[in-house]
């Protein structure tokens, strides 16, 4: 089966290698890229989008397609991730470990022992459990929210500069790890459990997919979102501006979602219960 795996990598990667002897040289001023496709792009992007920054306009509008598919791949690697390592039986543990949140003193309960209902002071703890640090805590819970406003930022305003969705879904859902971590995988878990997490990355996919059928339905072609200025009440070129902004959100909510779930399930080795 090695073999075999090995042997198929070497043909695939020999067959990609000489379809790369089609493409034009690196730099070819007569390569059509260069002719004609970059020019327009260049001199046509703001005119036709009514978006200044050139790279939002190729990759959501006129490359519309690619991005899709990309997202798509993204989503595929969530999914795939809850494939391998997602465990659906847990293995009940013989006993768990308990922190007093104000003294950082330690308690192991055995399996069938439990706290007192008035216990409220204590928090349940990993078994592999770290020194409580309230700094970290703090720090984290301070910063925490102004990434997040800055991820939205960088989704939203990537029409103008540097930024979209893959970007501000990698810094969101950064923050929302930043969490984990300095608290730990349950309390990330009690505000973004898996099931939301999931709904996320799959509205994100289906936002994206959704816009370019909708604008099917308003008799233009995939992704041709100028069928969208009769719902959004705009002219044309406008519609396309918002229906870049549009597929941006999707896109960084199903990034943001999948790098959340990819965690989960890598620090918990796919048992959702324990972890960094």
């Amino acid at each position: 089966m090695k073999w075999f795996g090995l042997i198929t990598v070497f043909l695939c990667g020999s067959l990609f290698i000489y379809g790369t002897v089609e493409f034009p040289g690196w730099g070819d001023p007569l390569s059509p890229a260069s002719t004609h496709v970059s020019p327009y792009y260049i001199e046509k992007a703001i005119e036709d989008t009514s978006v200044p920054n050139i790279v939002t306009a190729v990759l959501a509008d006129y490359r519309g397609y690619d991005t899709m598919f990309e997202t798509a791949v993204i989503f595929s690697a969530g999914i795939a991730c809850l494939f391998l390592l997602r465990r659906m039986k847990r293995k009940k543990t013989d006993f768990r470990h308990y922190r007093h949140m104000a003294t950082g003193i330690t308690l192991r309960i055995e399996q069938g022992g439990k706290l007192h209902p008035t216990a409220k002071e204590f928090e349940r703890i990993d078994g592999l459990w770290v020194p409580h640090d309230l700094i970290i805590r703090t720090t984290g819970r301070f910063i925490i929210p102004f990434i997040q406003i800055f991820a939205l930022y960088v989704i939203a305003h990537g029409h103008y500069s540097p930024g979209g969705g893959f970007q501000g879904g990698v810094i969101l859902g950064a923050s929302f790890i930043l969490f984990a971590i300095s608290h730990d995988l349950r309390s990330a878990l009690n505000r973004m459990g898996e099931r939301l997490t999931a709904f996320f990355y799959t509205a994100g996919v289906s936002l994206y997919a959704g816009t370019g059928a909708l604008c099917i339905l308003l008799g233009a072609n995939f992704l041709d979102y100028s069928a969208l200025a009769t719902i959004l009440l705009v002219d044309p070129v406008t519609a396309r501006s918002y229906g870049i902004l549009i597929v941006e959100i999707g896109v960084g909510v199903a990034v943001m979602a999948v790098m959340v779930i990819l965690y989960y399930n890598l620090v918990s080795a796919g048992k959702f219960d324990e972890g960094l």
